[in-house]
């Protein structure tokens, strides 16, 4: 028999998998860090969602949108119901813990310049509806969970550990990612990476839900911006 058999070259192959998942995701996490640290390189959301999908085609040959988590559920109600409960609890946890823990050592968390001119402005409002449920919630969604958590998760052997270990480096990469805010701010949306990694897990790795569940937090701000309220 030959040696060059499938059964033998499923290690190797693997292996390989393993190191271009780490290598793929050093490169995301450097584009994150570059962005929104350092200012050297432009704005890492279009550039991570590019990378999954080339990720993607090189990887099956094909546009095979449900290796992101982009797939049809078996329950259109469950994936409604885990957004709501990770945006509910992302906002309750905001509010009454992470806040005041962080209010201890750091100045409140920056919102963006925008978020003043807002108060009553409906028209700004329903501008930006669009863009936080396109750019933030599909974008980054598709950049950190579909694309930077699957990685993470394939470069640990893609066992039940690795995926909460990918939440959690993928939490950190979400929170730097809004740097911006600064140190409470980093920390905040740290939280949010962590309850969006982990409702991505319990619904089956499916991304609707993460998706779905950012939109919802992003408008709930979006409406107390209007109002002229803090998020």
């Amino acid at each position: 028999m030959g040696s060059d058999t499938s059964a033998e070259r499923l290690p190797a192959d693997y292996a390989r998998t393993r190191v271009l998942s780490a290598f793929e995701l050093l490169v995301g996490g450097a584009i994150v860090i570059g962005h929104n640290v350092f200012h050297v390189i432009p704005n890492e959301v279009p550039i991570l969602f590019v990378l999954s999908l080339a990720s993607m085609r090189i990887r099956t040959g094909s546009w095979a949108w449900h290796t992101l988590g982009l797939k049809r559920p078996r329950s259109w109600l469950l994936i409604v119901q885990i957004a709501v409960a990770a945006a509910v609890l992302r906002i309750v946890l905001s509010h009454y813990l992470v806040e005041p823990v962080t209010g201890y050592f750091w100045p409140p968390a920056k919102a963006p310049a925008v978020v003043d001119e807002m108060a009553g402005n409906l028209k700004l409002v329903l501008l930006y509806i669009p863009i936080i449920w396109g750019f933030a919630a599909f974008g980054e969604e598709i950049g950190y969970r579909g694309y930077l958590l699957n990685r993470a998760a394939e470069s640990g052997g893609c066992s039940r550990p690795a995926y909460w270990a990918a939440v959690i480096v993928v939490a950190v990469l979400f929170g730097y990612g809004h740097y911006y805010k600064g140190p409470a701010g980093i920390v905040d949306s740290g939280v949010a990476g962590l309850i969006l990694g982990a409702a991505y897990l319990v619904a089956g790795r499916n991304l609707w839900t993460c998706i779905l569940a950012h939109g919802l937090i992003d408008s709930f701000g979006l409406a107390l911006a209007y109002l002229g309220r803090d998020f």
